[in-house]
């Protein structure tokens, strides 16, 4: 494609109030001239599995977020590949890197051996849960297993807490689908594109939100796929934005308003608002 479509077409996002571009699904490394159209109009993270280096004389101060599914065993089963060796040295003491960690039932009680590794790459690290969108066996979560990894990511971000980018209230939401005794789902996800967001009433949103395909004609439901089953979605993202759309719903107590503050910290701090 043209690349002056590109940059016609992120600069009319601009022009529509968007102010943050999310770049993920496939390999956004691949084609650098489309994530610069990103990068040179307005702030850009780049999802990647790190096996291409993002050249830092061309996008000095770009977050870039690791894809990582466990240690050397988890990823060769899930992967293919142990694709750690490779990232981790192509960023080791990258100052806007760090790897999101997707948790899988199997990982619980080794969570730390993959901290530790990150930690000595100089990196930093933000937890997220697997949806299991396949049901492929061992890899579903019961409230066991929730209440288990709740635990080992608190024990994590005390051990670790220059490391791991995260809060204890953001732990809760993930592991219960649970915010001021409401259950996250189809009715309270923010992460919805704005024309496809058919809801009415429409819960609390965020504003401007599309997810468009590389075509960029395309708009997908939300953050993840259009098969996703809403109710047992675990994805990071759309969690810590249903807690920060529902900004008024934490000003209860002291309490509450530290626990929204804390999240927005972290989503502030992934996304390059606010330094580490």
């Amino acid at each position: 494609m043209d690349l002056r479509k590109w940059h016609k077409f992120v600069g009319g996002e601009k022009e529509r109030g968007v102010n943050l571009a999310i770049l993920i699904g496939g390999e956004p490394t691949l084609h650098l001239d489309r994530v610069a159209a990103f990068y040179q109009i307005m702030p850009t993270y780049c999802a990647t599995n790190g096996q291409i280096k993002v050249p830092r004389n061309r996008f000095p101060d770009m977050m870039v977020g690791i894809s990582l599914w466990g240690d050397e065993e988890d990823e060769k089963v899930l992967r293919g590949k142990n694709t750690f060796a490779a990232s981790s040295k192509n960023y080791e003491g990258d100052p806007y890197t760090y790897y999101l960690y997707t948790i899988t039932p199997k990982q619980i009680g080794r969570i730390g051996q993959v901290i530790r590794k990150i930690d000595d790459a100089g990196l930093k690290v933000h937890l997220q849960l697997l949806t299991n969108d396949e049901q492929v066996d061992g890899y579903s979560w019961t409230e066991e297993k929730m209440r288990d990894v709740r635990l080992e990511m608190d024990e994590m971000l005390e051990r670790y807490p220059q490391t791991v980018i995260s809060c204890k209230y953001y732990h809760e939401i993930i592991t219960t689908g649970k915010m001021m005794g409401r259950s996250f789902g189809w009715n309270e996800c923010p992460s919805v594109t704005e024309a496809l967001d058919n809801r009415n009433p429409r819960p609390k949103r965020l504003i401007r939100f599309t997810r468009w395909a590389s075509d960029l004609k395309t708009q997908h439901r939300c953050c993840t796929s259009a098969t996703r089953d809403c109710a047992t979605c675990k994805d990071g993202a759309a969690h810590m934005s249903w807690v920060m759309v529902n900004k008024r719903d934490h000003l209860k107590s002291a309490k509450d308003l530290q626990n929204w503050i804390e999240v927005y910290e972290m989503f502030a701090k992934l996304y390059r608002f606010i330094p580490w």
